[in-house]
């Protein structure tokens, strides 16, 4: 992606108006707190914006970030602008993270401690950490900055996210589930929601050392699973069903032809031969879905060996239950 395209975004106007101001329902517009920090940051921002070259190719991140580093000395030394080391550094990394990533957030999703982002309205950012949910003292500066934000996660993406569509469910590239819902349907403004993608996955020593599991379990299961029972792992919310599918799915001999079907890809099986499917959903004409039914019926003519299905949550759980039957022993999936 080109640094233009995410100027575009960048470079909207807080304050004229948006879709998002007529989709507002009842709420009161109240002008947002504009403190000589923010002010001082947008204005330094906008120079940078106006300074580097549109073309520059942001896939190029340390490049990049060396290039804004020398405009951004440049232009506190023009403007005789004295900070502290520590203030002069806080304010470069916001700066960079509005031009190159997702703005408040950034140091949130780039923190491996941190399993889900949840953004409710601009003031109101929570992560959870260790299974226990905290708020942060970030925010945004406007309903209209965090829409800005939203439509940079999602447009890549090739979705879109307004009053004809106004909640969105994608994938980031490296496996994050993204889920943003705007008004009317949100009444607290946009909310967003982000289930960060563990890129090293929890193993069978680390729920026996959590305390997750005994290791008596762990044998029982093992022997399940190798003995082609069919598994449904259920629990609520968050309450880790697919990591455990994960470490499950891990005890299918090698020998054996896996094929996972998922809404958003999130098994990471340590196997060879495994086909992971995933579903799509409608494109802005609203065609072209391809239903986590759609896959489970199809996967059924792959001469799978086990089926396993990430969630079970609608029409497919009979085609799952049916998959079930003698013929596909050993299928696994979470409900």
């Amino acid at each position: 992606m080109s640094l233009l395209k995410r100027i575009e975004k960048t470079q909207q106007p807080v304050d004229a108006p948006s879709r998002l101001q007529e989709l507002r329902v009842r709420r009161p517009v109240v002008a947002p707190p504009r403190d000589a920090y923010l002010d001082l940051k947008n204005r330094i921002q906008d120079k940078l914006i106006a300074e580097l070259d549109p073309t520059m190719d942001i896939s190029h991140t340390d490049e990049v970030r060396r290039t804004i580093e020398e405009m951004y000395d440049t232009i506190l030394a023009q403007e005789s602008i004295i900070l502290s080391r520590a203030e002069r550094q806080r304010l470069f990394e916001q700066i960079v993270a509005e031009i190159l990533g997702f703005g408040p957030i950034e140091p949130l999703l780039a923190d491996e401690t941190i399993t889900e982002v949840m953004v409710n309205g601009p003031n109101n950012i929570y992560v959870e950490r260790k299974g226990k949910i905290e708020k942060t003292n970030l925010s945004f500066e406007s309903d209209e900055h965090l829409m800005r934000i939203i439509d940079r996660i999602v447009a890549p993406l090739g979705r879109r996210i307004d009053e004809s569509s106004p909640y969105v469910d994608a994938r980031l590239p490296d496996g994050s589930r993204v889920n943003a819902i705007i008004p009317p349907l949100s009444l607290i403004g946009p909310v967003l929601t982000i289930r960060k993608f563990s890129k090293v996955p929890l193993t069978v020593e680390d729920l026996i050392e959590f305390g997750t599991i005994t290791p008596e379990a762990i044998e029982f299961l093992k022997a399940c699973v190798i003995a082609r029972l069919n598994i449904i792992v259920s629990g609520g919310t968050g309450s880790g069903k697919t990591t455990f599918l994960n470490v499950l799915s891990g005890f299918i001999p090698d020998d054996e032809r896996i094929i996972t079907v998922e809404n958003a890809a999130e098994l990471q099986l340590r196997q060879e031969h495994v086909v992971t499917l995933e579903s799509r959903p409608p494109n802005i004409e609203g065609k072209g879905e391809v239903s986590i039914r759609d896959l489970v019926i199809n996967c059924l003519r792959m001469r799978p060996d086990r089926i396993v299905v990430g969630e079970c949550r609608g029409g497919e759980a009979l085609d799952m239950l049916q998959a079930m039957n003698p013929g596909h022993d050993g299928s696994l999936t979470t409900a």
